[in-house]
């Protein structure tokens, strides 16, 4: 296996890993800015009030693009999984 394959193989790793990640951590972070605005507004300091509709954000994602993330994932590993007998040569 040479350089340009195993730089292939991280590059694709790690575009996978924020294909799967990015919804949740951008709906986490737009859920954080809007109660932060609304904290600023109000004058409310509380620093969990932002906890749960974070946590409810992210569990939103995941109901609506759970299996897309999981078969998505799931392709990246049947194709790792064929390419090993190519990496043992």
């Amino acid at each position: 296996m040479s350089i340009g394959e195993i730089t292939r193989l991280l590059r694709e790793g790690i575009f996978e890993v924020l294909l799967i990640a990015g919804p949740m951590l951008l709906a986490a972070l737009s859920v954080g800015l809007i109660v932060a605005i609304l904290q600023a507004t109000t004058s409310i300091q509380e620093q969990t009030l932002t906890f749960v509709p974070k946590i409810i954000a992210i569990l939103a994602v995941l109901a609506l693009l759970g299996g897309w993330m999981f078969s998505t994932l799931g392709d990246y590993t049947v194709r790792l999984f064929e390419m090993i007998p190519e990496m043992a040569r």
